[in-house]
């Protein structure tokens, strides 16, 4: 009876505890914030992204286009990480939104690591990098019909050093358009 009795107290003691935000809530924030308002927020305030539903950035050229930021078609990661870098949620969102506004294109995501780590773990890690990718990019509107992924590992490395700077270079995922 008595452990009965620590058993209750100690669940309505938890019950009662509120829980905790995480790293992974504040992103979910962030990008619901991103979809409600038109602006990303970063760091907890809102921002305006370069694109305003006045504008017409998705246009179909647009990824072509040198003065757009759809022109930029990676998203490097930190070290050992999926997690998509504050730095890089505009431009998925972009994406996603050129994507969901032109439903006849298509979208392949390449994730690349660096050379270290067993050739398995790699290929892993470059699968959850360009799966972090498409998540996003669909909560903007992009389906899963336009969006392909694949893990490349450490195969196809951008630098061929082997130090920091190449590293991070080899990091990423590359978004690669083609119409459907």
């Amino acid at each position: 009876m008595r452990n009965y009795i620590l058993l209750m107290l100690a669940v309505l003691i938890l019950a009662g505890c509120p829980a905790q935000p995480t790293k992974d809530d504040d992103a979910a924030k962030a990008v619901t914030d991103a979809v409600e308002t038109g602006k990303l927020a970063a760091d907890g305030k809102s921002q305006a992204t370069a694109f305003t539903a006045g504008d017409e950035p998705y246009r179909k050229d647009a990824i072509n286009d040198a003065t757009s930021p759809l022109s930029q078609k990676v998203i490097y990661f930190d070290y050992n990480s999926s997690s998509i870098k504050e730095e890089y949620r505009d431009l998925v969102t972009w994406h996603g939104r050129y994507l969901a506004s032109n439903k006849d294109m298509k979208l392949r995501l390449e994730g690349h690591t660096d050379e270290r780590g067993s050739r398995e773990y790699n290929i892993a890690l470059a699968d959850s990098r360009a799966l972090a990718v498409s998540r996003m990019l669909m909560f903007q509107g992009a389906t899963k019909k336009q969006i392909e992924v694949i893990s490349y590992g450490e195969e196809k490395p951008v630098a061929l050093e082997h130090n920091e700077e190449a590293w991070s270079k080899n990091r990423r995922v590359q978004l690669v358009y083609e119409a459907m």
